[in-house]
């Protein structure tokens, strides 16, 4: 099985939920969905609450590739803890479909013992980034995502297919590399996050 930091395909999910309600969700999520999603090669890399938008959650799932995200969704959302536990989740939600599919650039951050702070900036870009562009990313301390190409293989699942992105995360805030601001098209947003308690990322 592939470790979790080594997925090859990377959701980042933002949900926005009803108002009061998030630490609802966190406690069942953590409670029921972390482990039973790992066991299907699902991997719940982080989750976080959103410092600035008390409604909103946020976490990142990964997949060893596209092949494995396909079959792993199938059983989990067709399998017997989410049909137990759907209707408890769904009910804290207004929005869940705010999904971004995404790609290392650079490799995941490794889990920290300690950390009370992430920060993810995401940057519309009006092309894909070519070659020399993530090479310099490379070079940098910052993880970096970018949109995964393929089909989203789950269209049970919404994605935001219709756009092209780097994503950025680091303990630290983040500061838009020049290269990326030359090629933005709209401007970035720009998430301070908190890890719940049982978030592998923190």
């Amino acid at each position: 099985m592939t470790h979790p930091f080594e997925c090859r395909v990377i959701e980042l999910r933002q949900y926005t939920l009803h108002r009061g309600r998030r630490d609802e969700l966190i406690t069942l999520f953590e409670r029921e969905l972390v482990e039973t999603q790992a066991a299907l090669g699902l991997h719940v890399l982080g989750m976080f609450r959103d410092a600035d938008r008390p409604d909103r959650f946020v976490w990142l799932r990964g997949f060893a590739d596209m092949t494995a995200r396909a079959r792993g969704l199938a059983a989990f959302y067709g399998g017997p803890v989410w049909q137990a536990h759907r209707s408890a989740a769904n009910a804290t939600m207004i929005d869940s479909d705010d999904v971004l599919l995404l790609r290392p650039v650079t490799p995941l951050p490794a889990p920290r013992k300690t950390g009370d702070a992430w920060h993810a900036m995401i940057c519309p870009l009006v092309a894909p980034p070519d070659a020399e562009l993530l090479d310099a990313l490379r070079e940098g301390a910052v993880t970096w995502l970018e949109t995964e190409p393929a089909k989203n293989n789950f269209p049970a699942l919404p994605v935001r297919g219709d756009e092209t992105v780097l994503v950025a995360l680091s303990p630290t805030p983040v500061l838009l590399p020049p290269r990326v601001a030359a090629c933005l098209g709209a401007a970035p947003q720009t998430l301070n996050l908190r890890p719940t308690a049982r978030s592998p990322l923190r």
